[in-house]
């Protein structure tokens, strides 16, 4: 499930219908996110228009990522967010699947000291279990993606 490179067009803004196309999200989840992550915030016309900003588009890529591939809380999401932006990292578009920054739910190299086996050996999966784990995941991702592509169906 590679994703696709995001290739942002040279603009200095954009339109709220742009950036949903950009980034593959519908405008109230846009919305929704301004609310959210605070240094996703983009400038108002008089008429009270969204204009985005490059920068702001690269953030909401970068929320995608967090939220979508990496399975991130809003709450982890946005510290990891502030995070990066504290240590002067630009949040860039992600260009693949590769460029995982943290952990995630589907790790399978999660590592524990000695001690922490011994005394949580109840709570560590089997390797079956992990791999039933990882395969139910796969799967609800790729639900995930074909519910995202499918048209929507009207009575």
């Amino acid at each position: 499930m590679a994703q696709d490179e995001v290739v942002i067009p040279e603009k200095l803004f954009f339109k709220i219908g742009e950036v949903c196309e950009l980034v593959g999200v519908q405008a109230h989840v846009l919305r929704y996110w301004e609310t959210e992550f605070s240094m996703l915030s983009p400038q108002k016309n008089k008429s009270g228009q969204r204009s985005y900003r490059r920068r702001d588009v690269e953030i909401a890529l970068k929320i995608k990522q967090l939220l979508y591939k990496e399975m991130f809380t809003i709450a982890g999401a946005r510290k990891k967010l502030q995070s990066d932006m504290r240590e002067g990292t630009k949040p860039q578009a992600p260009v693949d699947g590769k460029n995982v920054m943290a952990p995630t739910l589907f790790d399978t190299h999660l590592e524990t000291s000695a001690d922490e086996s011994r005394t949580s050996k109840s709570n560590e999966f089997s390797g079956d279990q992990r791999e039933a784990l990882k395969t139910i995941a796969a799967q609800l991702l790729d639900l995930h993606e074909m519910l995202k592509t499918k048209p929507s169906q009207s009575a």
